[in-house]
């Protein structure tokens, strides 16, 4: 499966390049930032998830889908 399948071709998005960017030239500390960084997308994203699946569940649950 190709990255550009998975993530779609928004040539706004910044994601697929950051996925291919060589780690080779970062340092440990510059890596455990990105990493920090990443965890903290993970957690915004997984929020937005949540508040989407809560915001659906009770939109059903109020026309009774």
């Amino acid at each position: 499966m190709d990255l550009d399948d998975i993530l779609g071709s928004r040539p706004d998005d910044p994601l697929p390049a950051l996925l291919r960017e060589d780690l080779d030239r970062l340092s440990v500390a510059e890596l455990e930032a990105r990493i920090a960084a990443l965890e903290g997308e993970i957690a915004r994203s997984r929020a937005k998830i949540a508040f989407a699946v809560d915001h659906r569940a009770s939109a059903d649950a109020l026309f009774k889908r």
